[in-house]
């Protein structure tokens, strides 16, 4: 396909990156305190991102995958090593830790030699592959295997009815090209963009769905990162500003059909019309963080019941695992739906500003 080399271009760095990661797929075990069971812990240390990867846990130990932590300080020059070596936050290691309290909890700082948080030391550059990071080089693998096995069936036969993994996939390029990009930017301008736009469709709505999927190295909230819809949304952003016509930013600065009051002395039209390039992008960011996160959230929620009425009563615990589980199933298919139409909405919204960017004046 010609916009397969875009895809590519995108998500070759994920093999770097995955085979040093794969080093890294050894059990850190740490014993486990006897403690009633926290909702909240459970719930947000689902959908967090972490420097290790949990697995399960199993006569009171925890099980997890250590991830490749990589810091960088003036002072102690480049530092890469091991996830585990933190013990799961109770170890510093190499004059770092991860804190477990106030604004900078779960985050890596600079450590003393008696182990406690440096309070003068600048947290370093941490430019470690996480979780989320480890879930996005996944998705970006995927996407990578998926479309050049399409694209090579179709430098085989072009014209052969498509069959496989290429009948699923075709039906959906389809439809994000005649049915979003089409409509939205024009027949005839909207080529440029059809790389973007879908690499983006596929890569959020692929990582909505690996993310329900609780098996390693599936099941990370990526696009419930609110870092990572951020970093979509500034991309979009850019590809809609950066493309803008002299058209689009005079109606911006100077708004035709306007009564010249509204303009000056005081620029009102222009700083609401400020406001809104802004608002645009936040919106994006928002709505897919703010969906994604609270599906994962409700499912966790009705899995916690199981043993919040356990502590109660075992017998309690049984008969809240059969409504648990039942609301969990319908929830999950719930949100197979909610996936699909989450990357539908970013990528028409994301089409709708680009075709208002690049319109012709009247």
């Amino acid at each position: 396909m010609k916009y397969r080399g875009k895809i590519i271009s995108i998500v070759i760095i994920a093999f770097l990156s995955a085979f040093y990661s794969g080093q890294s797929l050894m059990a850190a075990v740490e014993p486990a305190e006897e403690k009633a069971f926290d909702p909240g812990s459970f719930i947000f240390d689902h959908i967090a991102d972490a420097y290790d990867w949990h697995l399960f846990d199993f006569d009171g130990k925890h099980y997890s995958v250590p991830l490749p932590v990589i810091l960088y300080t003036r002072e102690k020059g480049l530092n890469i090593f091991l996830s585990h070596r933190f013990d799961h936050g109770h170890a510093a290691y190499r004059g770092f830790r991860i804190e477990t309290e106030g604004p900078d909890r779960g985050r890596i700082v600079v450590a003393l030699e008696d182990g406690t948080t440096d309070p003068d030391a600048a947290r370093p550059l941490d430019l470690s592959i996480t979780k989320n990071v480890t879930g996005m080089l996944f998705a970006a693998i995927v996407m990578l295997a998926i479309f050049l096995t399409v694209g090579s069936s179709y430098r085989r036969d072009p014209l052969k009815p498509p069959k496989g993994i290429q009948s699923l996939f075709e039906p959906l390029v389809l439809f994000v090209v005649d049915d979003i990009v089409k409509p939205a930017i024009g027949e005839k301008k909207h080529e440029p963009f059809l790389p973007y736009l879908l690499t983006l469709f596929f890569f959020i709505w692929i990582n909505n769905m690996l993310g329900l999927i609780p098996i390693f190295p599936m099941g990370a909230n990526v696009t419930g990162n609110i870092s990572v819809t951020a970093g979509l949304a500034l991309t979009s952003f850019l590809v809609v500003n950066l493309n803008g016509n002299r058209h689009y930013w005079q109606h911006i600065f100077n708004t035709p059909n306007v009564p010249t009051f509204l303009k000056l002395p005081i620029p009102l039209m222009p700083l609401i019309e400020l406001v809104g390039l802004f608002t645009k992008p936040f919106v994006l960011m928002v709505r897919l963080f703010a969906n994604i996160t609270a599906g994962h959230i409700i499912t966790m929620g009705f899995f916690s019941l199981i043993f919040i009425f356990a502590q109660v009563s075992p017998a309690f615990g049984y008969g809240a695992t059969v409504l648990s589980v039942a609301f969990g199933i319908f929830i999950t298919f719930l949100e197979l739906l909610v996936a699909l139409i989450q990357a539908y909405v970013f990528t028409l919204l994301t089409s709708l500003f680009i075709g208002a960017a690049i319109e012709d004046g009247h």
